[in-house]
């Protein structure tokens, strides 16, 4: 089993409510168990700023699965919940990125570890270090250190009282409990 971490976001169609559900279909793609969640966070746009705030977390799993059959799973993800990639940096229902897959550095035609631009985005940066401290980011360096780098560090805003709700996380595992409807949160 190898630790990963996954950067969801998203800004169309409920992001906030999508996210979460999205934590609970982590947990249960094929040999993986999801670890631990960020808290969800709202950022302004990177690049084309003509959209919607977008909500971003990070969320930390346990895995058997190979860096790319990972990807694939988080593509495929992508695609259930109506991702289209018709615009560069533009609106989406979900984004999924393998960001770190234990230590390893890694740069296919598929994969690319640790994601290219993590270093530079406080919206991967700060929900990163909410659940990992003291996480090194391979040939980049502390991402604390990287996070006071950046001249947007600011920008990620908390969302209060949205989260993972573990309990239900718990029940669900155990055959019980219940998953909640899309809209039952507002972005």
């Amino acid at each position: 089993m190898s630790l990963a971490f996954i950067a969801l976001g998203g800004n169309l169609d409920c992001p906030a409510a999508r996210l979460l559900k999205v934590m609970g279909e982590l947990d249960n793609l094929q040999q993986t168990r999801l670890l631990r969640t960020s808290s969800l966070y709202r950022t302004a746009p990177v690049g084309y700023a003509g959209q919607p705030d977008f909500v971003n977390a990070v969320a930390l799993i346990d895995t058997a699965l190979p860096p790319q059959a990972l990807m694939a799973e988080l593509l495929a993800c992508e695609a259930r919940h109506g991702r289209v990639r018709d615009q560069r940096n533009g609106p989406r229902t979900l984004d999924l990125d393998l960001l770190l897959y234990q230590d390893r550095v890694l740069e296919d035609s598929f994969v690319t570890l640790p994601h290219p631009r993590m270093h530079v985005r406080p919206f991967v940066l700060v929900p990163l270090l909410e659940i990992a401290p003291d996480c090194v980011v391979p040939r980049h360096g502390e991402a604390r250190a990287l996070l006071a780098a950046c001249p947007d560090r600011h920008d990620a805003r908390r969302i209060e009282r949205v989260a993972f709700d573990w309990g239900l996380h718990t029940l669900r595992r155990m055959g019980q409990g219940l998953v909640a409807p899309d809209n039952a949160f507002s972005p």
